[in-house]
């Protein structure tokens, strides 16, 4: 999933970069706001995470000219404010969430997981797929009831697939979803995870459509 941080401490901004593509997040990290806004207004992102006090335009600022393109992205807030004024301001503008300064990786991604559950209208967390069972909240998959061992970008990928299966991604789409626009990739990697994905579900799962991309479904004979 492709993920928008803006944050100008810069420190700040590197770790919670490097954290969220740990847990497989394609994460694109803008330290100005009114390039977070264009970044908003021209890319489709999975959800936000805005800082409040943001160079040229603010998190509140951005967020209320979103909502009034009816722009319905996931935002979550980063603030020191922890007056409540401030946090229902926040909420008013249209943020979906905020996390009160010092931000703690794992309170961050744990209520980004909600705000993508939330957005997905899901009310049951899991996504089954014939034997395939995978688990959003907990970033975690299962095959015929035996956890699957996934590093993080091919547990990104399995995820895309699965929400739409059978559905064709060309490689620069699910590059683009695994990595954001300010990564140098290799120009196999997709490849690499496609063919680890492969091994670790057996024959059958994933299709190549030559021309077009990948798809994911059931292997013949089994249910979807």
């Amino acid at each position: 999933m492709r993920i928008l941080l803006a944050e100008d401490d810069r420190a700040l901004g590197q770790a919670l970069a490097d954290g969220l593509r740990q847990l497989g997040y394609a994460v694109d990290w803008i330290t100005d706001g009114q390039q977070a806004a264009a970044a908003l207004a021209d890319t489709s992102y999975a959800a936000a995470v805005l800082d409040w006090n943001l160079p040229r335009s603010s998190g509140p600022a951005i967020i209320a000219g979103m909502r009034r393109r009816q722009d319905a992205t996931p935002v979550l807030l980063l603030t020191a404010r922890d007056e409540l004024a401030d946090r229902v301001a926040g909420l008013d503008a249209g943020a979906d969430d905020y996390v009160v300064k010092p931000v703690h990786l794992d309170e961050l991604a744990a209520r980004l997981r909600a705000l993508l559950r939330r957005a997905d209208g899901q009310i049951e967390p899991a996504i089954r797929l014939g034997s395939l069972e995978v688990t959003p909240a907990a970033r975690s998959a299962t095959l015929a009831g035996t956890a699957l061992e996934l590093t993080a970008r091919e547990y990104a990928l399995l995820e895309m697939l699965v929400r739409h299966p059978g559905r064709a991604y060309s490689r620069e789409q699910l590059e683009d979803a695994l990595y954001g626009w300010d990564r140098e990739v290799a120009s196999n990697a997709v490849e690499v995870h496609i063919h680890h994905l492969r091994h670790k579900l057996g024959p059958g799962w994933i299709r190549t459509l030559r021309g077009i991309g990948y798809a994911i479904n059931p292997p013949t004979g089994q249910p979807a």
